[in-house]
C-alpha cells in the first residue's frame, strides 16, 4: 500500500475515522481528522496552535466554540446531493464540539493560525459553488473556505466528479514557493465514493518521477500529496466526492499544470 494512502479504520467504540497530523504526513502545514457520529454522539476538538474548520460533511449537528453556538446545522443527508455545506471556523486556542442531531460525518480541517480571526459559521450561502470543465472532465466544485472567506493559512473546498469523469485534471501541481507563478500548498484528499462499494484512481507523481504512486482509493480513504501532480479518475457507474484541504507558507492558490498535458486545457475550449 502506498505511503501516501490512509485507510478508513474506526475502532469500537470510536468515532474517528481518520487521523493525518503533519508529524506523521512528515510535512508542515496540514492536518485533518473525520468523525462518524451516531445521533446523540458528540465529538470535540481542541485547535491548540491551529486554525481549524469543520465541516458538516453530512447529517444535521449542533456546534459550538468556547464563545460562539449555533444550532440544528445541517442540509444535506448526503456529500453527493450538489449542495454546499454547513462549517464552522475556530481560530487557534479554541475548541469546536459538534453535537449529532442525526447521524453525522464530520471532517476538522487544521492548519497553522495566527488568531487573526475570530469563530464563524460559514453558511452554504457564503459558500462559493461553480461546475468547472466540459464532457469527461466537468466537475462540481464549492469553495467552502477559499477567496469566499478570510483565514490566516487554511484553504478548503470539497469537489464532486461525475461517473466515468476526471477531475485535478489535466494534472496540476502547487508545490514550489515562487510566486506569482506558483504557490507550495500541501493538501489532502478525502474520498467519498457512490454508492459506497466503488472506487477510484489518484495519481501522485512528480516531474523527475522521485514520486510516482498510483492508488485505488475507497470510500472513506484520505491521500497525502506532500508534492507533484494529483489528477483522478472515476470508473464508470460510480460518482466521486473529495474534501480537499490546503496550507502553506501563503494562503494563495496558484498551480502549475503539467507541460505534457496542457494542451487538453486549449482543446477544451473549442468544445
Amino acid at each position: 500500500m502506498s505511503y501516501l494512502l490512509s485507510k478508513k479504520r474506526q475502532l469500537d467504540g470510536e468515532t474517528q475515522t481518520q487521523l493525518v497530523t503533519p508529524e506523521s504526513a512528515n510535512w508542515r502545514y496540514v492536518g485533518f481528522e473525520a468523525h462518524q457520529l451516531k445521533a446523540g454522539e458528540s465529538v470535540t476538538v481542541q485547535t491548540g496552535t491551529d486554525e481549524v474548520c469543520a465541516v458538516i460533511l453530512s447529517g444535521k449537528a449542533n456546534a459550538s466554540t468556547q464563545h460562539e453556538a449555533w444550532q440544528n446545522l445541517g442540509d444535506r443527508m448526503s456529500v453527493f446531493e450538489q449542495k454546499a455545506p454547513y462549517s464552522v471556523y475556530s481560530p487557534a486556542q479554541d475548541e469546536i464540539c459538534i453535537e449529532a442531531i442525526t447521524d453525522v460525518e464530520v471532517a476538522f480541517c487544521k492548519a497553522p493560525g495566527k488568531g487573526g480571526f475570530k469563530a464563524k459559521l460559514i453558511s452554504p450561502e457564503q459558500c462559493q459553488y461553480e461546475t468547472r470543465g466540459v464532457t469527461s472532465n466537468t466537475r462540481h466544485v464549492c469553495n467552502i473556505l477559499f477567496g469566499n472567506e478570510p483565514a490566516d493559512s487554511l484553504l478548503v473546498c470539497e469537489v464532486i466528479t461525475p461517473s466515468g469523469g476526471w477531475s485535478s485534471y489535466p494534472p496540476h501541481k502547487h508545490d514550489t514557493d515562487a510566486a506569482p507563478a506558483e504557490t507550495q500548498l500541501e493538501e489532502t484528499y478525502y474520498h467519498k465514493i457512490d454508492p459506497p462499494q466503488g472506487f477510484a484512481f489518484q495519481r501522485v507523481y512528480t516531474d523527475d518521477r522521485s514520486i510516482d504512486e498510483t492508488m485505488a482509493v475507497e470510500d472513506g480513504d484520505l491521500v497525502m500529496v506532500p508534492e507533484g501532480y494529483h489528477p483522478v479518475g472515476v470508473p464508470h457507474g460510480y460518482q466521486s466526492y473529495y474534501l480537499n484541504v490546503m496550507a502553506g507558507p501563503s494562503r494563495h492558490w496558484i498551480f502549475h499544470n503539467d507541460p505534457d498535458h496542457e494542451w487538453i486545457i486549449e482543446r477544451d475550449k473549442q468544445l
